[in-house]
């Protein structure tokens, strides 16, 4: 079988040494250039034509970003963003994934050599995974007005006002690799005054805060990291914190978020079959459930017992999805009673919440 071939990208000749060690220790790929900057990259790209690339966040003579973002317009290929626990490191990589990369890691605080031998197992995971990852070529830049500034992007298409529903209605969607794009892509396509919205998508502690602040800027319902025991309300989102597992649980007539420490389910912390199982036991036939694109099986099993208990779910199709894994999973565990592209979920969802309403279905 033949190997996947990776550069690393990285202005650290320690890190650039250490990431060639631990990918070449791997049976199934090779480390076929390690590159200091993004203009030297460039010509390894043409000349070695790699699998996968690494990619430091910061770095000199081009940033990361931009040159992500001209990789992606004019030669679309799978990267994974080595990334600093940092506040800034944190918003450059929720960008980095919003201009077309699979996934990141994230380097420890500690000491850099160790810090990324820690991660080696996360690395070539992640480099497995992005090398049969769907790849998009990202659109071209908008062009910009007449008084010089870039063009506006247009608006989601939104459903019209839900009025009054129910508030014993939630919303639960799972999500990992490709997930905080697709799940961007579902939040910004709901109203205001939508049912709660109540996420786990797989990413480690120290990101999720500028996720859901992302999110929270670009939605016209309000999105935040969970918080144990706070209400869960209709119109907002709750995103599980990186590193805990969130749950549902009922408290009088109230829904409550349930935010905790614990091993890690199907390898993951926070876990989609933690949430979905918790919609099943607490809110039954008044649940949604959405399985967006990502590795594995999480959250699989879980949502048929969800469909067992009552609720209508949606499941990401292939086509659409960065990894196809999860949502697979759960269409052959029987728990999908729709699998749809990815730009149809939010408006089916508005259309299940009316059906179920009495309500008609009129668009903006």
């Amino acid at each position: 079988m033949a190997k996947t071939k990776v550069v690393v990208v990285d202005d650290s000749a320690l890190v650039r040494s250490i990431l060639t060690e631990i990918i070449n220790r791997q049976s199934d790929m090779e480390c076929i250039g390690a590159a200091a900057d993004p203009l030297v990259a460039r010509e390894m790209i043409r000349n070695l034509n790699p699998d996968v690339i690494t990619l430091d966040v910061e770095m000199p003579k081009m940033d990361g970003l931009d040159f992500l973002q001209r990789l992606m317009r004019l030669r679309p290929m799978p990267v994974v963003m080595v990334s600093t626990l940092t506040e800034r490191g944190a918003e450059v990589t929720m960008k980095a994934l919003e201009l077309g990369a699979v996934d990141f890691v994230a380097k420890p605080k500690i000491g850099v050599a160790d810090g990324i031998r820690q991660l080696a197992d996360d690395i070539t995971d992640k480099i497995r995974i992005a090398s049969k990852a769907h790849i998009r070529r990202a659109p071209a830049a908008a062009a910009p007005t007449a008084g010089g500034a870039p063009a506006a992007p247009a608006k989601p298409v939104t459903m019209a006002s839900l009025g009054r529903m129910s508030t014993e209605k939630i919303i639960f969607i799972g999500a990992s690799t490709g997930g905080t794009e697709a799940t961007k892509d579902v939040l910004i396509n709901l109203p205001a005054d939508c049912p709660a919205v109540v996420i786990t998508q797989h990413m480690p502690p120290g990101f999720t805060k500028s996720y859901a602040a992302r999110l929270d800027g670009l939605c016209r319902i309000r999105v935040k990291e969970a918080q144990d025991g706070e209400r869960i309300l209709p119109g907002h989102g709750y995103i599980a914190p990186g590193g805990f597992h969130l749950s549902v649980e009922r408290s009088g007539a109230n829904y409550i978020a349930r935010v905790q420490d614990g091993e890690p389910v199907n390898r993951h912390k926070p876990s989609v079959e933690v949430l979905f199982h918790s919609a099943a036991r607490v809110v039954g036939p008044n649940a949604l459930g959405v399985m967006l694109t990502g590795m594995g099986a999480d959250g699989a099993k879980a949502m048929k017992v969800m469909k067992d208990a009552g609720s209508y779910n949606f499941v990401q199709d292939e086509a659409t999805c960065v990894v196809f894994g999860m949502p697979r999973e759960a269409i052959a565990a029987g728990a999908a009673d729709e699998v749809l592209p990815l730009q149809q979920i939010a408006p089916r969802l508005i259309e299940r919440l009316r059906s179920t309403s009495g309500m008609s279905l009129n668009r903006v």
